[in-house]
């Protein structure tokens, strides 16, 4: 594993919105967007298992 930190690439690597968001974001700011992640979630996890119930699954 270490030898994977160590290699140097010449290869430069695109980066996504994503992985910025991961790497600049504070913390409150991730923290929000988690929890606001979590909500619509659980949402939509809740409607399926109502769907679900209502066909008879």
């Amino acid at each position: 594993m270490s030898t994977l930190t160590n290699r140097k690439s010449t290869k430069k690597l695109e980066t996504s919105t994503f992985s910025e968001f991961i790497r600049n974001a504070s913390s409150a700011e991730k923290k929000r967007v988690y929890a606001r992640v979590l909500e619509k979630a659980s949402l939509r996890q809740q409607q399926i298992i109502k769907e679900a119930k209502e066909s008879g699954c």
